[in-house]
């Protein structure tokens, strides 16, 4: 247990597509040798990086500037990074990228070298041989926020030795695209309903963490990806949560606040 251990500003991305029987979610589990939460099921994203906020990042932004995004999450500044991490994690991750050319329109990615093309710089991208923004500037991209909507902020609690202060975010998939884990932070990835995923946690099928369980609930009842875009686009003054670990009778608990106890 670590007691002072600070926060680390991370982002991460609930990506919705519409299926058969009703909308899909992307969840990718992490390896299990990962320091955190490893074998778990989670939606594909990290720590917000010193690039991220760089003047060549920003430039590369459409649709949002920074004092927008830091008003949408109640920053003083520095908010625009992580909507731009959203996106990076996104294509380092999963290999989806949410692009457009310089004059607003979507970019789509069906050619076999624009393909081979970008799978291959998602490799050096992964492998730290080249910086994300300089791949979009090299192919004439910009990052494409205005579908990313910001739904949820969850702190991890005191005592891990690893922890984050992580907004959530929802974007429609890349309706061209197919997303594959990285097989190195990420060893597997499925397309799920969010009812179906909580259903098999239920089982004992699908390890998943509490703000991951929590997210799901919130959108499990609606019916297609549009109305997740359009039920994040109505929340206002979104609540910090930040769980607290207490331990009751011998028996480990998580507390939210408003919980009983929470403030004891």
């Amino acid at each position: 247990m670590a007691e002072n251990v600070s926060p680390r500003p991370a982002a991460t991305v609930i990506t919705v597509r519409d299926g058969a029987k009703g909308y899909e979610i992307l969840m990718l589990r992490r390896n299990l040798n990962s320091d955190f939460v490893g074998g778990a099921y989670v939606f594909p994203g990290g720590a917000v990086d010193e690039s991220d906020a760089s003047p060549a990042a920003q430039r590369l932004a459409l649709g949002l500037n920074d004092t927008e995004a830091s008003r949408r999450l109640g920053l003083a500044s520095g908010g625009l990074a992580y909507y731009i991490a959203c996106l990076r994690e996104l294509f380092e991750e999963a290999g989806l990228l949410i692009a457009c050319d310089a004059h607003g329109e979507p970019v789509h990615v069906t050619a076999d070298d624009t393909v081979r093309r970008l799978a291959a710089s998602r490799r050096e991208v992964n492998a730290g041989d080249l910086d994300f923004i300089e791949m979009m500037e090299r192919e004439g991209l910009h990052l494409d926020l205005r579908g990313l909507e910001y739904v949820a902020h969850w702190v991890t609690p005191v005592g891990p030795p690893r922890r984050f202060d992580t907004r959530f975010f929802v974007a429609l998939t890349p309706p061209d695209q197919v997303a594959t884990h990285d097989a190195g932070e990420t060893v597997a990835d499925q397309w799920i309903r969010p009812t179906d995923a909580l259903d098999a946690h239920a089982r004992g099928e699908l390890e998943m963490i509490f703000p991951t369980i929590r997210n799901l609930e919130a959108i499990a009842h609606l019916e297609s990806s549009r109305d997740v875009l359009d039920y994040a686009r109505t929340l206002v003054d979104i609540e910090r949560v930040e769980p607290r670990i207490v331990t009751r009778n011998g028996e480990v608990q998580i507390l939210l606040p408003g919980n009983d106890g929470y403030n004891d």
